[in-house]
């Protein structure tokens, strides 16, 4: 029977990032053929992978990118099952490595890219069978914009990544924070413009409700709920929010401190919390 080589069973490893033992296991099976090998452990993975397709991946690392030029931002989560696996540096470099390569692409494209040989699909699956866990993409977010910065919050498990309508002096510094914000407080949407309008009527109803049941004159009533919904475009909308470092003025007005012309123009978020 053949017996593999500690130089193999590394460099199978290094290249699968499967165990020390299933790497032997398959080369042993393989008889030292490293790319029948590599197929033996793709094909586990396959195995693992159908038998957890039906689990809950709610763990894992989220991760955001931007292009070199700040025209351009991913967000990815690559998911897993347990906090203990999201932690890991292995996991975490893996997610890195896939949100720098989803860069520019739909999700469609990213998971067809290819990874080290494979594709991102297949580097999933493989590494369902590598650790144990289903594994999969799921959050997948883009933006693009005339300048774009990112925050990762400590732990992995939020990210935000914020477009500002110009490349000027403190624009990186200003997208920084202001990603950090979105982050921090998670706006339901840029301005009141994009508030959606099943949102406004369900506000406007749960107002009008309590307004009522507090006998105010049916008269006032839309009156009081026009402040009403004022104030909630300024606890709810980014760039009415009270800006996190400095409470006395609104994430616009921060932006315009920065540049008069600068202004808030898109953002994404993903969470996992």
């Amino acid at each position: 029977m053949y017996t593999p080589v500690a130089a193999d069973v590394a460099k199978l490893r290094n290249t699968t990032g499967a165990g020390m033992m299933d790497c032997k296991k398959a080369l042993t099976e393989a008889e030292g053929d490293f790319e029948k090998a590599i197929e033996i452990l793709r094909k586990k993975g396959q195995k693992v992978a159908a038998n957890r397709a039906d689990r809950e991946s709610t763990e894992g690392a989220v991760i955001a990118k931007v292009n070199a030029d700040q025209t351009a931002g991913v967000i990815i989560a690559l998911n897993c099952e347990t906090d203990f696996v999201a932690k890991n540096d292995n996991f975490v470099a893996l997610a890195h490595d896939l949100a720098e390569l989803a860069l520019g692409k739909t999700k469609e494209e990213f998971l067809a890219s290819d990874y080290k040989g494979i594709t991102v699909a297949e580097k999933l699956t493989e590494q369902t069978g590598v650790i144990g866990e289903k594994i999969e993409v799921g959050s997948f977010e883009t933006i693009e914009g005339p300048f774009v910065g990112a925050y990762i919050h400590a732990g992995n498990k939020i990210a935000a990544i914020t477009s500002l309508s110009a490349n000027v002096d403190g624009s990186e510094e200003a997208a920084k924070a202001v990603s950090m914000q979105v982050a921090a407080m998670n706006p339901i949407a840029l301005d009141e413009t994009q508030v959606s309008q099943d949102i406004i009527e369900k506000e406007l109803d749960i107002e009008r409700d309590l307004l009522t049941k507090e006998g105010k004159p049916a008269n006032i009533i839309d009156n009081i709920l026009k402040g009403k919904m004022q104030r909630y475009y300024k606890d709810n909308t980014l760039v009415h929010q009270a800006f996190i470092k400095d409470g006395g003025m609104s994430v616009a007005d921060y932006v315009k401190s920065v540049n008069g012309d600068l202004k808030v123009v898109g953002y994404v978020r993903v969470s996992l919390t």
